[in-house]
């Protein structure tokens, strides 16, 4: 017989059909009756064992046991799905007998992060932690779509590269046969010199920071998901594509992954037609007369002053997305353009999803001699970017893209504590392995 999954068993109502998959639950009624819930990659179904040939099959066997099962398909209202499998014979592919580390198929995983992700092998078959990185993929998914259809076309950039290509953040250095390597930090040079071959590139891939960070935000290694166009006005035309990004990605969600959204209780965000944004100084002006913090002159927004703006955001927009633009220059990469009316500040801008910086973007500098300038007043030599500058030689035109962070989106849209819960097998300071 061909496989049929739990999904499809309301299609074989009456048939006798072969299933396979994991022994999710196992519940034994006194009566001697046993009920099997079999998972496999499309959900769980009920199996009713009643037979003692059968029950005897499968005596002794834990949860997360692998099995084959031929039964009969019957309507049962009460079951998942409106059917169950009745009279099943079964053939044991992989016994387990010995318990768990946790449990995994309660509603809730009781179990330490830490604890989680040391047997994370074995927890990510958990149901609610499966409909995570379904999420996740759906999310690059609805990325890859929405620039898809606004001629981007995708690529893969070097990850290991011959010089830092973000000035503020800590490299990964490697040695690289006999040469100094490092991974990088983002796809950013790349994504600029395809911006001269194909105008409008995209990419989603692991992008490595080495910095030194202890939060419940920050990791040393994720995902990325970048975009670059060309012949924009500026940052603000890099705004209007990302707003159609995120609003494309929650259509894609709310259409192909419903039944994750509903197993995770997620609220979906408000996404106006237009994103709300504030300027850098009259955002810190706005939290110095609501909140009483003075932190205007400061170059960078901390966590609390993002929470604040983006209830302000929702309370005053109906939005859960905020555009801040305009950060000072030297927080910015020596590649960002200044705003030609303030100098002091940039063409560029964060959103804010939900209170947390979600997305770094802007305005790029296009001319070799605005990057000469750039590099000579941060004490940088042209020697370190060589091969990246030569693009700015032979013509560029103004460009700007943005990066979203995949794990970061997953966060703050399914409401997780940590951003590790966010990663299959997450990289911080302390954890190589699993």
């Amino acid at each position: 017989m061909e496989r049929v999954l739990s999904s499809e068993l309301s299609s074989h109502a009456g048939e006798r059909i072969m299933m396979a998959g994991w022994m999710h639950r196992i519940r034994r009624l006194g009566s001697g009756m046993v009920f099997v819930h079999l998972r496999d990659r499309s959900g769980i179904c009920q199996i009713v064992v009643e037979a003692p040939e059968a029950v005897a099959s499968i005596d002794g066997l834990l949860v997360e046991s692998v099995i084959q099962v031929e039964g009969t398909v019957v309507a049962e209202p009460q079951a998942a799905g409106g059917y169950e499998v009745h009279d099943p014979s079964f053939t044991v592919l992989s016994p387990v007998t010995e318990a768990l580390p946790f449990p995994i198929n309660k509603p809730v995983i009781n179990a330490h992060l830490d604890t989680f992700l040391d047997n994370a092998m074995v927890g990510l078959r958990a149901p609610s932690k499966q409909a995570i990185f379904k999420l996740s993929a759906a999310v690059a998914h609805g990325f890859r779509e929405v620039l898809d259809g606004k001629g981007f076309t995708e690529v893969a950039t070097p990850k290991i590269i011959g010089s830092a290509s973000e000035s503020g953040a800590n490299v990964f250095a490697i040695e690289y046969f006999g040469k100094q390597a490092y991974l990088a930090q983002s796809p950013q040079f790349y994504k600029q010199m395809m911006v001269g071959v194909f105008e409008r590139v995209y990419e989603v891939a692991p992008v490595f920071r080495a910095e030194p960070h202890q939060t419940i935000r920050h990791l040393n290694e994720y995902v990325s998901m970048d975009a670059e166009m060309g012949f924009i006005k500026d940052h603000t035309t890099v705004m209007a594509l990302l707003t159609d990004v995120i609003r494309g990605i929650l259509s894609y969600l709310t259409t192909h992954s419903a039944r994750e959204l509903e197993l995770l209780k997620v609220e979906m965000p408000l996404a106006p037609e237009s994103f709300p944004h504030v300027y850098f100084p009259d955002a810190q002006q706005w939290i110095f007369e609501h909140h009483g913090e003075d932190c205007r002159g400061e170059p960078d927004l901390a966590p609390q002053h993002e929470k604040w703006l983006g209830e302000w955001a929702k309370e005053t927009f109906q939005s859960d997305f905020l555009f801040v633009t305009g950060y000072p220059m030297v927080k910015r990469p020596f590649y960002t353009a200044p705003n030609p009316d303030d100098p002091k500040y940039s063409n560029s801008f964060d959103l804010l999803f939900r209170g947390t910086e979600l997305v770094t973007g802007g305005q790029r500098l296009n001319k070799f001699e605005d990057y000469a300038r750039a590099l000579e007043s941060r004490g940088m030599t042209q020697e370190a970017v060589a091969g990246y500058l030569e693009t700015f030689r032979f013509g560029m035109p103004p460009h700007g893209g943005f990066a979203i962070g995949l794990e970061r989106f997953i966060m703050q849209l399914t409401g997780l504590t940590n951003l590790r819960e966010a990663v299959l097998f997450p990289r911080d300071m302390e954890r190589l392995q699993p």
